[in-house]
């Protein structure tokens, strides 16, 4: 199984290991497009903070975060299972599972970054501030920069079980599955349901879509969960309590639709 996660807004405030090793990060066909963006984003907060800060879309209040980017060469790092600090990974909660569920993570998840195209948990990096929504002066969109190195190395990243596809928006963008591997692949988005005057109403709320991938993700490593295909995955989440609603797609080569629905927001 390999899972899809967004990254966070929120990061741990600072590195605390030995500075970014580009070579040791994995999906190595990535190296290339990663040195790109890299240059071209420390270059740019090198140069002109105010420049930088409106092409990152940040706030005067996060202007100390372009600091951050052109130090990026030398700054310290961290696994990105623990900087990234957000709704999501606040609920996974990485450091709290046991170690075989660490393991499990470790070789299932797959975390899609602007600046590093895709890591794994494991892969050591430093703070930085880099949507994929950004448009870089020199390579424009990320979304659509990412594209073609994200589909040389995904297919192979994918390997022959389920996808499990929890990315927002912004990241689908950079890679969508094709053929065979979309066939095993199933997006997923998290539904509160409410009676509004006797009449059932579901509607998509943010942080708590995010809380509960992040449950969701857990739950299926401290399980052991093993899907090798959407139907499968199913199975496994409803034997763990999740109500979930799934809809094999209408032609073959498309990704299965699973809404997750949800009664209680916490």
């Amino acid at each position: 199984m390999l899972v899809l996660l967004p990254p966070s807004e929120g990061k741990a405030a600072s590195g605390r290991g030995a500075p970014l090793k580009p070579e040791s990060l994995s999906l190595p066909g990535l190296s290339e497009a990663r040195a790109a963006v890299l240059d071209e984003l420390v270059e740019l907060c090198q140069a002109d903070e105010e420049k930088a800060r409106e092409v990152l879309g940040l706030s005067v209040g996060l202007r100390g975060e372009v600091g951050k980017n052109a130090e990026l060469r030398t700054a310290g790092t961290r696994p990105a299972g623990e900087l990234y600090t957000g709704v999501l990974y606040d609920a996974l909660d990485l450091a709290s599972l046991d170690a075989d569920a660490r393991r499990r993570a470790a070789k299932s998840l797959l975390v899609f970054s602007g600046l590093w195209g895709a890591v794994r948990t494991g892969d050591r990096i430093p703070p930085y501030r880099c949507s994929m929504g950004v448009k870089l002066p020199g390579l424009g969109a990320l979304g659509s920069y990412w594209r073609k190195p994200m589909e040389a190395v995904m297919p192979e990243a994918a390997g022959d079980g389920l996808v499990l596809d929890l990315r927002s928006s912004a990241y689908t963008a950079a890679w969508k599955p094709k053929g065979e591997v979309a066939a095993r692949t199933a997006s997923v988005r998290v539904l509160q349901s409410q009676i509004v005057d006797g009449v059932e109403k579901r509607s998509v709320v943010s942080h708590f879509n995010k809380a509960t991938k992040g449950r969701m993700v857990r739950d299926l490593l401290t399980a052991g969960a093993r899907p090798k295909d959407p139907a499968r995955l199913v199975d496994a989440l409803r034997d763990l309590g999740y109500v979930v609603e799934a809809e094999a797609p209408a032609r073959a080569g498309r990704p299965w639709s699973l809404d997750v629905v949800v009664t209680e927001i916490h």
